[in-house]
């Protein structure tokens, strides 16, 4: 293995793209990450719900925002918004959506996350 790697969200090795979603996915270095676009009026429970089939997004999720802002409500009665340069884990158990009208875009570095989110 390389010492160093690199490699381009721009050029996946993967795209998934349910309603209002783009979830861009690269392995590198022996793990994957994600890139996640929700688009302005994207909610899980309308967007990916249909397609995973779950009642509440049951992935794990640890990443970093660079735009935009969700508004996530998790089934034991926590919620938060997040937003620019925050840092998040999202335990399984929730649902979320897209606050006002910009775009949000996270990156994700947990690999079962980056693997399964949004995948029938």
């Amino acid at each position: 293995m390389a010492g160093v790697e690199a490699l381009d969200f721009d050029s996946p090795d993967e795209t998934r793209t349910p309603d209002k979603t783009r979830v861009d996915v690269i392995r590198v270095g022996g793990t994957t990450a994600a890139r996640m676009t929700f688009e302005p009026g994207w909610k899980w429970s309308e967007c990916v719900k249909p397609v995973v089939g779950t009642d509440s997004c049951q992935v794990r999720h640890v990443g970093v925002a660079q735009s935009g802002r969700l508004h996530i409500t998790h089934e034991d009665g926590t919620e938060a918004d997040i937003g620019p340069g925050d840092a998040y884990v999202i335990e399984p158990g929730h649902d979320g959506w897209v606050v006002g009208d910009e775009t949000f875009v996270g990156f994700e570095f947990e690999a079962r996350s980056a693997e399964e989110y949004a995948r029938s």
